[in-house]
């Protein structure tokens, strides 16, 4: 039943080292080092797309209050009807806000039936917080 030590092993299990313990370490070390580094990975690409997507909504915020403050010189002639803010509450542009400068360059000798004033409205605008905020900013100049 058990091997008897009268007898001579055979030269080939008499001369194993065995090696397949460390390689088989080896082996599952590099598998972990791969697992941690595709978990960064993911964690790394889901952070950049919380991020673009608060952008996007910055800039959404921005355009809107943008077209918000246009309207409004155009309907009433002057900067004093533009609002200096919007909060956004509702939809996909909820904790948003868009803040709206308005300036008015002296009347120009300007050719065409569009007015002789130059308005710049530049609405800023920021989504999120934190770490997660996002700002953008968008000047815009009409007559």
């Amino acid at each position: 039943m058990f091997p008897d030590s009268r007898f001579p092993k055979p030269l080939a299990i008499r001369y194993q080292q065995g090696i397949g313990l460390p390689i088989a370490l080896f082996v599952i070390t590099v598998l972990a080092l791969l697992v941690a580094g595709m978990a960064q990975l993911q964690q790394a690409t889901g952070d950049s797309i919380s991020l673009q997507i608060q952008s996007q909504r910055a800039f959404h915020a921005v355009e809107s209050g943008a077209q918000l403050a246009v309207a409004e010189v155009l309907d009433g002639g002057n900067c004093a009807t533009v609002p200096a803010s919007v909060d956004f509450g509702v939809g996909g542009l909820k904790e948003c806000r868009a803040n709206i400068q308005c300036s008015v360059t002296a009347p120009l000798s300007i050719p065409g039936g569009g007015g002789n004033r130059i308005y710049t409205l530049v609405s800023s605008g920021e989504c999120g917080s934190g770490d997660e905020l996002a700002q953008r900013e968008v000047e815009v100049r009409l007559r």
